[in-house]
């Protein structure tokens, strides 16, 4: 094994680990009863912070690649974007499972009451396909171009989260905002990337 293939697998090992802790730690909190008065709502909205907190990461990959030349992060990117569908995955099922009891007919009532919950489960329903055509063998299948078009559907699923996020709070919004801004920054970049030439990027320390 080369030297840049065993950086790159370490580097795999670490992102992974420092992926996964937050759910041991939410874990080790719960089998101690250290969640709070409302244990399902901590994990609950915890879970919904990390997904999109791996949103906005995933996000930040292609800036990080085309300003600061760090072009070894792109091999990383489908960890994060799988990671993100992990918490969106669990934050939908703590609320279907605690919240709802799997009473799928109590759902429909749940979204008039509570539109926010339409918002994010657009969000995590869009995630869907992302996450069945991560692998290798689907771009092959799908085709690079179709595969990239499908997966522009991250900017819709930001974009949804960041909403969702902010329809919840009703007080403090200073971390929706956070976010939202950050959304906004990203698929900003984006847009002007499409209307006019990257500067060179930075040598990569």
């Amino acid at each position: 094994m080369t030297s840049l293939a065993r950086d790159a697998e370490f580097q795999k090992r670490l992102f992974f680990i420092q992926s996964i802790l937050p759910l041991g730690l939410i874990a080790w909190d719960w089998s101690w009863g250290k969640l709070g008065a409302n244990p399902v709502e901590f994990v609950t909205r915890t879970t919904g912070v990390l997904a999109l907190v791996f949103l906005v990461i995933t996000l930040l990959v292609t800036p990080l690649r085309k300003l600061l030349g760090w072009t070894w992060l792109a091999r990383h990117r489908r960890t994060f974007g799988l990671f993100t569908f992990f918490y969106g995955a669990l934050h939908a099922l703590t609320y279907l499972v605690f919240d709802r009891a799997l009473r799928w007919s109590t759902v429909p009532g749940d979204v008039w009451e509570r539109p926010f919950i339409a918002v994010g489960a657009l969000a995590f329903l869009l995630m869907v396909p992302l996450a069945v055509t991560s692998t290798n063998a689907m771009i092959k299948r799908l085709g690079g171009k179709a595969w990239t078009r499908l997966h522009r559907l991250t900017y819709v699923v930001a974009v949804a989260g960041a909403v969702h996020y902010w329809m919840i709070v009703k007080s403090d919004i200073r971390w929706p905002a956070a976010f939202g801004a950050a959304v906004a920054l990203l698929l900003g970049y984006r847009v002007l990337a499409l209307r006019k030439p990257l500067p060179s990027p930075v040598p990569s320390l």
